[in-house]
């Protein structure tokens, strides 16, 4: 295991999606294409809305990722036209969900550099919510793959998942650090856990991943970007 300037901190998660590459615009915009495939029964606010309300339903059944988002579309279609969705459409749906899980990676500002700088010091795992094979796909289209010591996709993240994984990859959550977008995935749990918690804010964030930052939590940071981590990470150190 590898050790930082200060063994304090050993191991450093990271999140993927919409934290070192784009994920979320892609969502946004085949919701958008779906408001318009059903645009007869709704304007697209009445659409988002009910399809929110359906993802909202199947996360304990399909978790998360763009298969499950596929199959609230087709039952959002199926609710919003009394049952009377046409077959053309319900083509059309997955003609999108494939058009998703194929879509090229668009790695984040700083993303490469970031962890690059961070992987000969600590040791480095990537925790990931979603469909397997898509989210391994992102990984190895990234480049980024050999940079970290694990990878661990996970069907959600609380604050014994991280437990879990920071006592396999490290020292335990008192010794780790979680870096992401998401105040309710990656931050809030992650410092339940006994760890830290960095915040990256990314200007698109799915409505059910939304949180009150705990800004009152001594292990909490927010960072504008990516390229700030090494310096806060060396700061911390020194601090410890």
């Amino acid at each position: 295991m590898k050790n930082g300037p200060a063994s304090h901190l050993t191991t450093i998660g990271f999140d993927a999606d919409d934290t070192l590459w784009q994920n979320e615009q892609f969502f946004r915009m085949t919701e958008k294409r779906f408001a318009e495939m059903l645009a007869e029964h709704g304007d697209h606010e009445h659409i988002a809305a009910r399809l929110l309300e359906a993802e909202r339903r199947n996360l304990a059944l399909y978790g998360f990722g763009i298969k499950g988002f596929t199959l609230s579309m087709i039952e959002t279609a199926v609710e919003i036209t009394g049952g009377e969705v046409p077959g053309s459409i319900i083509g059309e749906i997955l003609a999108a969900g494939r058009e998703m899980l194929s879509h090229p990676i668009e790695p984040l500002p700083h993303a490469r550099e970031t962890v690059e700088a961070l992987a000969g010091s600590y040791h480095l795992v990537l925790i990931t919510k979603g469909d397997l094979f898509d989210q391994e796909r992102k990984l190895a289209q990234s480049g980024m793959g050999d940079l970290f010591d694990a990878v661990e996709i996970v069907s959600d993240k609380t604050a014994a998942t991280y437990a879990r994984i920071f006592s396999r990859h490290g020292r335990g959550p008192q010794s780790s650090m979680m870096v992401g977008n998401s105040l309710k995935s990656d931050v809030v749990p992650a410092i339940e856990a006994g760890g830290w918690g960095i915040h990256v804010p990314h200007e698109l964030t799915w409505a059910i991943e939304h949180a009150e930052a705990p800004v009152e939590a001594p292990r909490f940071r927010q960072i504008a970007h990516l390229g700030e981590l090494p310096n806060l990470v060396e700061a911390i150190a020194k601090a410890g």
